[in-house]
């Protein structure tokens, strides 16, 4: 049986698709368990253009030898950035290993991200498990693109003027 995507889609005759945007972030407790799974992906990580934030994007291009385009810290409008990157429709795949049990000065900021992931309709792994599926995943390599949200323009002449 051939494999589809959900709209019907044929997978195996989808065109090849061109490297995917993928941000990669973790906390403290996590900047290790996200390199280690780097790592192991490192050939399909190789085939495709990856942002950070602070010191996960300086550690990832230091340790895999792969160039990753960096932001600030998190805790310092990293993650803003990031969050601004996937609202400009540039990042196409977030994987953020957060950690749960530790509390974040800049938890807002991570709300903020994982809301604008949310909106934006891009594929979000925050532990190795869905990381593992999202890469490995056949519409990956496929050029996938998610449907995105019709955000009109607005229309300010229609506002009326107060004097």
């Amino acid at each position: 049986m051939t494999p589809q995507h959900w709209d019907g889609m044929n997978l195996s005759d989808a065109p090849a698709g061109g490297p995917q945007h993928i941000a990669l972030i973790a906390h403290d407790n996590k900047k290790v368990e996200l390199l280690q799974w780097a790592e192991f992906n490192r050939a399909t990580l190789a085939r495709h253009t990856l942002y950070g934030t602070g010191t996960t994007g300086t550690m990832l291009e230091y340790e895999l030898g792969l160039p990753v385009t960096r932001f600030l810290s998190g805790p310092v409008g990293g993650d803003q950035q990031i969050g601004a990157k996937i609202a400009e429709q540039v990042i196409d795949l977030l994987v953020f290993f957060w950690d749960p049990l530790e509390p974040q000065p800049h938890d807002p900021d991570v709300k903020a991200l994982l809301r604008l992931a949310n909106v934006w309709n891009i594929g979000v792994a925050c532990n190795r498990a869905s990381a593992d599926l999202m890469i490995s995943s056949p519409l990956l390599e496929r050029g996938y693109r998610p449907q995105r949200p019709v955000v009109p323009e607005r229309a300010w002449e229609a506002v009326p003027r107060t004097a």
